[in-house]
């Protein structure tokens, strides 16, 4: 073993996640440790296999499995037997439960950390692997016991120590009280053997001395005389002796008597080594830690509770109400009561309570959100009082409200999202069901935009919108809503509105465009807009029909030669809805017919193999500048599907996708797409290469009853091997039909296929959902990567969706890469894969070097 203070330690890390991997392992390196990891605890266990391999490492650190684990079960049994007792092992867990703590708790110089501390596991691990020096002091209680004998005689000095010298005992001799307790200061005693009188003072005045002094109290004394006397015998015990011994008896007697002292010496010294060691992991673990008996008084408590909760180690809080030190009252400020208390009553009657979110009070008098876990202690069978693990989670609500707030707004103009819009709209839909009030939806789409964005550039285009986005948000009232839905459309929501000037006012919206100009690069540009408006009533149907009509009098204000406005009317406009909707479901089903739709590929980049040089010096289309240098192995495109029109020009599936889920052409469109990159996948494998295809389903399409046939069929005639297929759903149709897609992806896991998790984090209960749906792959929703270059909260988000999907076992894969310095953090949170117009933008042609790379495998 490793025993120099000063050498370099080396440290064994066992965890699966690359990300939390590489987190410890550079806070380790940075203290000079000499790092070893094993990704499975399979390999953790082959490192461990016996006593010589376990010989090669200072301490180990685990990642303890969120889920339970055989092979995780199997390498922590292994760190139970002899052989690895005296190694360090510190545990980094997700969360804690009772097993984890009592397999902590049971086993010598071991820790638990959580991984919310993980900064701390550099400073934990130093203190287990000091601890393991000190035992192995030539002070620790295994050496042999050692003896202070006190007399003023020297042949009785010499004659004892020979006796106990022979039996194993390690002897001092002092011939006074003064040089005894002068001894004793200087070096540690377990046992003294004080002859009773003595000159310049008696054997009772030195043992009083021992007790009362903090070097020496803990030393075991016994008053040894030559003559059996009551006063003496009382007046040692009164002092503090613990045995009185005669010089006249036998020897075998004395050294019995001494063997006694010696055994309740050993009992004590593993006593408080034991206390020693529970402190230390009390000491260790990042949560806040306190016991409390059954009245809820305060037995103990961890520094990290104490730092919580803002005390410091002079603030005396032992036998102080915990309730009335900090769970007195309510985050709203409102009385906590005893009688109403949940913890108190928690403690009063043994009740477990687990993950329990409240607030505690700090010192200064802020509350603190935590989230507590209360233990029941039983000793013998008998309630004693309760222990509780608790933590802020401060930082967690900050993230949660950030979380819930990018849910909800559009990233870049920080206006609502669509999302948003749509379920505000339908509250309102259905309050006017109740209301003889008049509500407005106006329908804002830019005319030029296209035309900046592509001449100006994309940088053009985004500060456009973020400053008419500015222009409109100061000509709203307090209670309308303002939201991007997308591209360059806007919608606003006004309650509570007078018909006979919703024309009005939805003409001062059109005229801010007409009279705003915008300014970029030096040149300026004029801009306006078509505005469509529709009127809510309690005769609305619903929230869908009055987004369809503000969008189809936007479509008629365009007609009429676009920076127009128009009022929705059913009587005159229905014909038109009816002729917009039947063209274009027209067109589509003639594209389906003819062929007219057509495959685009945008490659998947994996971060593994690519160097920081490389990210550095590209501008864009990084994924054609490295296949110049070496084409890309296996390759790894995701397939996007286009419309093209009568003249020839490219439809996005913005255009036409909702057309086609309202008439019920998704499932076919998903069978075309799904045919015709079958098709084009085994062509390009029959070259000898390994590509990967993601294809995209939509929630219409996740009835496995359809979807499973079609699939068998393709790969039956194709030959393709199903696992170069990956199929992508969103979060959000996943949520929805969550039944459905769970027996969908459970079948084609089943042929081989793999699935990814598209748009994750749009949704707020995605944590959850991620826990149980069966994905290979989460894609983080675009909205976080493409804010991580000025927003550090986004930053944070990717960080923490990659790190929690990694704890899962899954991939990552991060979409809208736009720049080098966003591809680099992603580079540094561990991200899996990437995806992106800085990587290459989407086409119809894959690239000639990965086509040439496999031809040239095809004919080797």
């Amino acid at each position: 073993m490793f025993r120099g203070k000063n050498e370099v330690h080396p440290v064994l890390i066992i965890e699966k996640s690359a990300t939390l991997q590489h987190a410890v392992r550079r806070l380790l390196r940075a203290r000079g440790h000499a790092v070893t990891t094993a990704r499975t605890y399979e390999e953790g266990l082959l490192r461990l296999k016996d006593r010589s391999a376990v010989s090669q490492y200072a301490a180990v650190i685990i990642g303890h499995p969120v889920d339970s684990n055989r092979q995780a079960n199997e390498l922590l049994t292994r760190l139970r037997l002899p052989d690895c007792k005296d190694l360090p092992v510190l545990v980094l867990a997700h969360v804690t439960d009772q097993t984890m703590i009592e397999w902590t708790t049971r086993r010598p110089r071991t820790a638990l950390l959580l991984w919310d501390d993980y900064a701390d596991c550099a400073d934990c691990l130093s203190r287990l692997l000091n601890a393991s020096l000190k035992r192995e002091s030539p002070d620790a209680e295994t050496q042999h016991i050692r003896v202070l004998f006190v007399d003023d005689a020297r042949t009785v000095r010499a004659s004892y120590k020979r006796l106990m010298t022979r039996h194993g005992y390690e002897v001092e001799t002092a011939s006074s009280a003064e040089e005894a307790m002068t001894r004793a200061k200087q070096q540690p005693f377990d046992i003294a053997i004080v002859d009773y009188f003595m000159p310049g003072g008696n054997g009772d005045i030195l043992c009083r001395q021992l007790r009362e002094h903090p070097l020496t109290a803990d030393v075991a004394v016994a008053i040894i005389t030559g003559s059996y006397l009551e006063e003496v015998i009382r007046d040692s015990l009164e002092a503090g002796a613990v045995e009185c011994m005669f010089k006249n008896e036998a020897n075998a007697l004395f050294l019995a008597r001494l063997a006694a002292m010696s055994r309740a010496v050993r009992v004590r010294k593993r006593m408080a080594s034991e206390h020693q060691r529970l402190a230390g992991i009390l000491s260790s673990v990042g949560d806040g830690v306190y016991g409390v008996n059954r009245g809820g008084q305060i037995t103990f408590i961890n520094p990290a509770a104490r730092n919580i909760l803002g005390y410091g180690d002079q603030d005396h809080l032992i036998g102080r109400s915990a309730h009335e030190l900090f769970h007195h009252t309510h985050e709203d400020r409102t009385a906590n009561s005893p009688e109403d208390c949940l913890l108190q009553q928690a403690y009063s009657n043994g009740n477990e309570l687990r993950a329990w979110s409240t607030a505690f009070w700090h010192k200064s008098g802020m509350p603190i959100p935590v989230e507590c876990t209360v233990y029941p202690l039983q000793i013998e069978g008998r309630l004693e009082g309760s222990v509780v693990a608790f933590r802020d989670v401060t930082e967690r609500r900050i993230l949660e409200r950030e979380l819930l707030w990018q849910a909800n707004h559009d990233p870049l103009t920080k206006l609502y999202n669509r999302s948003c819009f749509e379920k505000q709209l339908e509250s309102e839909v259905g309050r006017l069901k109740r209301s003889e009030e008049v509500s407005a939806l106006i329908y804002l789409d830019l005319d030029r935009f296209k035309y900046i964005n592509d001449t100006a550039g994309h940088a053009a285009g985004d500060r456009l919108l973020m400053e008419i986005s500015q222009q409109l948000q100061s000509r709203i009232r307090d209670s309308d809503m303002l939201a991007r839905l997308g591209g360059d459309e806007f919608a606003i929501l006004m309650h509570n509105v007078d018909r006979e000037r919703v024309f009005a006012t939805a003409e001062s919206f059109r005229e801010i465009l007409d009279q705003y100009t915008f300014m970029y690069g030096g040149r300026n540009y004029k801009i306006n807009g078509s505005v469509g408006v529709a009127l809510l009533d309690r005769s609305t149907p619903s929230p869908g029909d009055a987004l369809a009509n503000a969008d189809i009098a936007c479509h008629i204000a365009k007609g009429k030669g676009r920076n127009q406005t128009h009022l929705y009317c059913a009587e005159n406009d229905q014909k038109v809805a009816m002729n917009l909707e039947l063209g274009w479901s027209a067109r589509l089903q003639d594209a389906l017919r003819d062929d007219n739709f057509v495959l685009h590929y945008q490659p998947i980049l994996a971060l593994a193999g690519l160097n920081s040089g490389e990210v550095a010096d590209k501008t864009g289309n990084l994924w054609r500048q490295m296949s110049r240098i070496s084409p890309h192995a296996s390759p790894h495109y995701e397939v996007l599907v286009r419309l093209v029109n009568s003249r020839g020009e490219i439809v996005y599936p913005g255009a036409f996708l909702p057309t086609a889920e309202r008439f019920g052409l998704m499932h076919q469109i998903d069978t075309w797409v799904l045919t015709h990159a079958v098709k084009k996948l085994s062509e390009l494998n029959q070259l000898g290469g390994g590509a990967t295809f993601t294809i995209n389903i939509s929630g219409h399409s996740l009835d496995a009853e359809n979807l499973v046939p079609v699939l068998r069929t393709l790969l039956e005639k194709y030959q393709l091997a199903a696992g170069s297929l990956v199929f992508e759903i969103t979060e959000a149709s996943a949520i929805a039909n969550i039944d459905a897609a769970k027996k969908l992806i459970n079948e084609l896991r089943g042929f081989g296929c793999r699935f990814a998790l598209d748009d994750f984090g749009s949704g707020f209960s995605s944590f959850f959902h991620l826990k149980h749906l069966p994905v290979d792959f989460v894609k983080i929703d675009g909205q976080f990567v493409q804010g991580m270059g000025t927003n550090p909260a986004d930053r944070a988000i990717v960080a923490s969706i990659n790190d929690i999907a990694h704890s899962f076992g899954k991939r990552t894969v991060a979409e809208f890469v736009e720049s080098a310095d966003v591809l680099k953090m992603l580079q540094e949170s561990g991200v899996d894969y990437v995806q992106g117009y800085y990587i290459s933008p989407p086409s119809s042609d894959l690239p000639t070097a990965d086509l040439q790379r496999l031809d040239a495998i095809g004919h080797a």
